[in-house]
Formats: C-alpha cells, structure tokens, sequence
C-alpha cells in the first residue's frame, strides 16, 4: 500500500539528506577499506532502508515498486557499495520469501529482515551456470535427517553471491529429481548456521569496494523440507519474478548514478577553465552534457512508468482479472528498464571522464571511481545481452 504523499515526502527528504550529509563524505574511506562503517549500517538498520519493500504488517515500510524506485533513485547518488549493503533484503535476497513464502515462513523470516537483524542473499549463478538460469546444477535431494524428518541435501556451489559474506539466509535455486531444465529446479531458503554451509574468501573486484561477493559451498546441507519455497519446479519462476523485481530497482540506482554524474560535470564544468573561459561554454563540453541530461531523462521516465504499471498490475491482479493494457506483467519493460539504464549509465560515466580530462582519471576526484562502479550493472541481475533476448521474445509473443 502506498504511503500518503506526506510521509512519502518525508522518507524521500531524510534519504537524500542520508545521502548527502553522511554517505558521500565516507565514499573515499570506503573505497580504501573495502568495507561499510559499522555504525553506517545502524544507521541504515534505524531508517528502516532493510524493510523497504516489506509490507508493513512484518515490519517494513511496504513501499510500492513507484516508491522503491524513486528511494533507490536518491540512493544511487552515492556510491552504489552503500545501497548494496541492504539492497538483497529489499530486492532479490527477500523477494521470494515475500512472492512465494507461506504464512508461517513470512512470519518466521520477515520481521528480522525487515529490521536488517537478518542479512539475506540470493543463490543463483554457479561457477558453469551464469546466464542460463534453467542449468542449474546444485542438487536437492529428499531424504531423512538422524531424526526422522523429512529434509532435502543440498550439494553444489554458488559463486558471485553479493552479501555472501554476511547474509544469515540464502534463498538457493537447486535441482530437484532428474527433470531437465528450467522445470527441475526448486527455490530453498537456507540459514547460514545448516552443518556444511561454508563461504568462500571474497573476491576482488573492479569496482563497487565495500560491497562483497563470494563463493557459498554447500556440502551435503540438510535443509528442512519446511525451507522450501513453493512447490518442487517452481524454483526458476520464483527466481524469474524476483529478478523481474530487481531489475526495476537496478534501474532506478542506475538513474541516480547518472543524475549525480551530470552534477558532478555540470559543478566542475563550470569552474575549470580553459582557452580564457569556463569549459561549460565550449559547446562540445556542452553536447556531452546535453547528451547524458537527454539519456538520463528518457531513463527516469521508462523506470518509473514501468514501476507504476507493476503496481497497477499487482492491483489488478489482486482482483483476480488481467490489467487491460499491460496484460499479466512487465517483463518486456522491466527488461528494457534494466538494459537501457545500465547502458545508459556507462555512457555518461564515460563523458564524465572526458569531461573532467585528466582529473577524471584520478582517484581524488572519484569520477574513476563511480566509472568503475557502473560497469557491474551491465552484468549482474541479468546482462545488457539476456535483457535483449528476454525484450525481443516478449515483443515478439506480443505481436509488436
């Protein structure tokens, strides 16, 4: 349910002052540590930023895809290491809990996600299984535990796994019996604490410091049959409807990424001067920013129309009818939200290091640093080249 304008205006003002006040000031000692301060994470704990999408009566703030993605628009002002640190409970580590959870995991799970006393993490990509989600090899097999109950031995290893280092609950897609495909496969919730559950050391990365992947190893995990979401086969639609979710949100810190780049150009633009004058007079400095301002636009209104049609749809829905003219969802536009925004944000971090000339490729500045950071979001969630295939299949089954 949406907040009433007030109160919305209120979160949206805190998370920019947030933003603002305490995160920028803290983006270069994060970038050297490899590390989010702890005391930033209370913080983010007491603004209730781990329950953002979860619904009210677990804890969180309930907020409708529109609201989520204009909160993640003002989060993406900063670096995106500091978004990431919550980001998996709002987004994909909880979302299948909260689509296909039953009462007595929701009431079990989502309160101490909501409060971030629980990190989740979502467990998908293997070290062969990137892109083809439907190959997963993990393997849940039903057998007993010492005592009887029935349980499901999970075998196999994750990679890439963002918040593996400190996440509390995965939700795992593993393969259930011998069905090939996307139908074999299974969605699981399973605590960190299960006997065989290691993390791996995590890795190095390009860019995005402060926000950490891993590797996480199961080695013949008795997960309670009680952990699994949905019914055997249903993991990959859980997992498809979730990343549906998450590419909205993706696309909105992308977005924010990419106004605060512009700000960034436009400020310093204006100062630096070259041939007697402000470089912002120079009309091809000024093409490169009219350039990004027109792309970033274009990017806002797709995000945001989507995300307000996802709502609609989620209104409908609940009414047991199609909406009348998006139909039964927004996978199309979701995933032209994710590949246009991403793609859209690499290019204005790409002028921006033009823009500031030598400056720009050194690190005091940080415009080297966020053209580092905006690389990832052309893979994760699904790459500029799946959301191509998945926006052509669409509008191809639509007609046009």
């Amino acid at each position: 349910m949406a907040l009433d304008a007030e109160t919305f205006d209120q979160l949206i003002d805190t998370v920019r002052r947030f933003v603002t006040e305490r995160l920028r000031p803290l983006e270069a000692q994060v970038e050297e540590d490899d590390a989010i301060p702890a005391d930033v994470v209370r913080e983010m704990r007491d603004l209730g930023l781990y329950g953002l999408s979860i619904a009210e009566d677990y804890g969180g703030l309930g907020l409708t895809m529109l609201e989520e993605c204009k909160v993640a628009i003002e989060l993406g002002r900063t670096t995106p290491a500091f978004r990431s640190t919550f980001g998996t409970n709002v987004g994909i580590g909880s979302q299948g809990l909260v689509m296909a959870g039953s009462p007595e995991q929701k009431a079990l799970w989502l309160p101490r996600i909501a409060s971030g006393e629980i990190v989740t993490s979502f467990a998908l990509t293997e070290p062969d299984v990137g892109s083809d989600s439907g190959a997963v090899k993990t393997r849940a097999v039903k057998a007993k535990d010492a005592n009887g109950a029935d349980v499901y031995r999970l075998s196999g290893t994750k990679r890439y796994i963002t918040n593996a280092d400190k996440a509390d609950l995965f939700t795992v897609m593993a393969r259930t019996g011998e069905e090939a495909g996307a139908r074999g496969v299974s969605a699981f919730l399973v605590p960190r604490d299960l006997p065989g559950l290691s993390i791996g050391h995590p890795e190095k990365k390009m860019g995005q410091k402060g926000a950490k992947v891993a590797d996480v190893n199961f080695d013949d995990v008795a997960v309670p049959a009680a952990n699994r979401l949905g019914a055997e086969g249903e993991g990959f639609k859980i997992a498809m409807r979730v990343l549906d979710r998450g590419r909205l949100h993706i696309s909105a810190v992308c977005v924010g990424v990419a106004e605060r780049l512009i700000a960034d150009c436009v400020a310093y633009a204006s100062e630096r001067k070259q041939f007697g004058k402000a470089i912002s007079e120079h009309q091809l400095i000024q093409a490169m920013i009219a350039d990004s301002k027109t792309e970033a636009l274009a990017a806002r209104a797709l995000v945001l129309e989507t995300a307000a049609a996802k709502d609609a749809l989620d209104q409908w829905a609940v009414r047991g009818t199609d909406h009348p003219v998006h139909g039964k969802d927004v996978v199309m536009e979701s995933a032209a939200s994710k590949y246009y925004a991403s793609e859209m944000v690499g290019r204005v971090a790409d002028r921006a290091v033009q823009i500031y000339g030598g400056a720009g490729y050194i690190a005091d500045y940080g415009i080297e640093r966020l053209y580092r950071d905006v690389r990832l979001f052309r893979i994760y969630e699904g790459t500029s080249q799946i959301q191509q295939l998945i926006i052509a299949r669409e509008t191809i089954k639509r007609g046009g």
